[in-house]
């Protein structure tokens, strides 16, 4: 490798870790929010939300044990910091936590199983396969926290999904990065739309529209969650 070339990859590293050293940091707002009832889809929207951060931190952890790539190891902690925040805003409204007790890739939620299951078995294949996976977890993640960020009026509760949502647009930007400098490869979006991806590439991630899909499958929402896969 030339010196030009490893001067690069220092680089984009150092903007990599910037960036997932910013998205670890998740604010709580004050317990005195907990002061009304949820409704039915926002309780719904918490568990499914804290059980998908667990996804996202298992399949990173997985991945770094095989890959032994840092990228999935940082991000697998800047998740752990995000199940924690999700898991506040649980203990404040007195909500069973469905990742209670759970070990490392094992789910309450079934499509969430399933969903885990199959993103760590394309990965294995390979370090880009693996690495587009967690592009596409990031994908489904902002989708989902937007969805539920619309359904919700507790502030403390869009506190925490907008830093989530934040988080994810840096994610993202950390694999389509990672991928260009490991592989050589060009990452392409999944579940988003080709002009709301763009926006995020470009670092506008405080960006709200486009839900539209580019070529992944997006079930209807139900109860637990609006289904991407």
């Amino acid at each position: 490798m030339n010196a030009g070339k490893k001067i690069r990859n220092l680089i984009v590293s150092l903007s990599v870790l910037s960036a997932l050293l910013l998205s670890a940091m998740v604010v709580v707002s004050p317990a005195a929010a907990a002061t009304s009832p949820l409704s039915a889809d926002e309780i719904a929207g918490l568990k499914f939300m804290r059980e998908e951060e667990k996804l996202a931190h298992d399949v990173y952890a997985t991945f770094y044990q095989q890959y032994g790539l840092s990228i999935f190891n940082n991000i697998a902690s800047s998740e752990a910091t995000h199940m924690a925040a999700i898991k506040t805003l649980l203990d404040r409204y007195g909500i069973a936590d469905p990742a209670a007790g759970k070990a490392v890739g094992v789910f309450a939620d079934a499509s969430l199983q399933a969903l885990y299951n199959q993103l760590v078995a394309q990965g294995r294949q390979s370090l880009s396969a693996a690495l587009k996976v967690g592009g596409a977890i990031e994908e489904i993640d902002i989708l989902d926290l937007k969805e539920r960020l619309a359904a919700t009026t507790h502030s403390d509760i869009q506190q925490v999904y907008t830093s989530l949502l934040n988080a994810s647009y840096n994610h993202l930007r950390a694999f389509a990065r990672t991928l260009k400098t490991q592989t050589g490869a060009v990452y392409q979006p999944q579940y988003l739309d080709a002009a709301t991806y763009q926006n995020i590439i470009a670092g506008n991630g405080s960006q709200r529209g486009g839900m539209g899909s580019n070529g992944g499958q997006r079930g209807g929402a139900g109860g637990n969650g609006g289904r991407r896969w």
